[in-house]
C-alpha cells in the first residue's frame, strides 16, 4: 500500500494542499479564481495559458494577476 503525498502550492500568498496534483486550471477553479481576464505567474515567470492543463508541481508559487483600469 502506497501513501499519497499531498501537493502543496502557494497561490497569491496563501498555502494550499491537494491530495493529487491538479492542473493549473483546476487549481483556479477549485479556489474560485477566474480563468478569464487574468495572467498567471509561476515562481515569478509568466505561465502561458497554453500550459494551464499541465499538473502543478510541489512547492510552486502561483500568482494570479488581474488587469486594472486606471491612469
Amino acid at each position: 500500500m502506497t501513501a499519497t503525498i499531498p501537493v502543496g502550492v502557494t497561490v497569491n500568498g496563501r498555502d494550499h494542499e491537494f491530495a493529487e496534483p491538479p492542473t493549473l486550471r483546476e487549481v483556479l477553479e477549485r479556489l474560485g479564481l477566474p480563468c478569464r481576464g487574468v495572467a498567471v505567474a509561476v515562481d515569478g515567470a509568466v505561465f502561458p495559458r497554453s500550459r494551464w492543463d499541465e499538473r502543478v508541481g510541489r512547492g510552486w508559487e502561483i500568482e494570479v494577476l488581474t488587469a486594472v483600469q486606471g491612469g
